[in-house]
């Protein structure tokens, strides 16, 4: 199986390719840059893994929560890649390729997942590791972090993304956190292979970010 992802949810920006369970990445930081950076990634990764667009099984992308303008760029440039080659796309939640991130890197089965959402807000998730991947326990959300919610039941819990800048303002406690972690596609091709295998693709024209809020800005008497 080989699979191509890419994110741009956050101030990262990231290419993978899962090669029959091999993950090969590129990642790097890149505020405001995703538009003229993105496409080059995608094209050097190909090329230095001899892989052609033709040769993928599927391609995938972080969908959201996360920067509107990156998810849009994301979705659409998976779009036309996937429209060229006449291949599906799999979404994959940011927050839970945060939460395959924190199995992968740092072993834990548990994880609270929080983007930084900007006007006080996080967007925030739960999840759990059942068979090497990670699962949701509650349904993803925008919230103030005074009021993020858990599962029931008492776990120690990993906490990772830059939510996680306001841990004092959370109303959660983790074993330790990660605030400098972003999604990265190398987690998202990780879950991406798992959910085509299982058949949750979807034709490239139904690839959509995922948003969770429609409200981008203060209105003046917020501010």
């Amino acid at each position: 199986m080989k699979i191509l992802a890419l994110d741009s949810a956050t101030e990262a920006c990231s290419v993978a390719l899962n090669l029959d369970g091999e993950i090969v990445e590129h990642f790097e930081l890149l505020p405001r840059r995703h538009s003229r950076e993105l496409l080059g990634m995608v094209d050097n990764l190909l090329k230095k893994q001899a892989v052609s667009l033709s040769d993928l099984d599927a391609l995938a992308f972080g969908c959201g929560p996360g920067a509107f303008t990156g998810l849009r760029i994301a979705a659409a440039m998976v779009q036309g890649l996937a429209f060229a080659i006449d291949k599906p796309v799999v979404a994959v939640s940011t927050l839970r390729a945060l939460a395959q991130e924190g199995f992968r890197v740092h072993q834990s089965n548990a994880v609270l997942a929080a983007i930084d959402a900007r006007m006080g807000e996080v967007y925030w998730g739960a999840f759990k590791e059942e068979n090497g991947l990670m699962q949701p326990e509650i349904e993803e959300r925008v919230i103030v972090p005074e009021k993020v919610v858990l599962p029931d039941g008492k776990q120690n819990w990993l906490g990772m993304g830059t939510g996680w800048q306001f841990e004092d303002q959370l109303a959660a406690k983790v074993v330790k956190c990660f605030p400098e972690a972003y999604p990265r596609a190398a987690d998202i091709a990780i879950l991406a292979a798992a959910d085509f295998s299982e058949g949750l693709s979807v034709p490239a024209e139904q690839a959509r970010p995922v948003y969770l809020r429609d409200k981008v800005a203060l209105k003046k008497s917020e501010r």
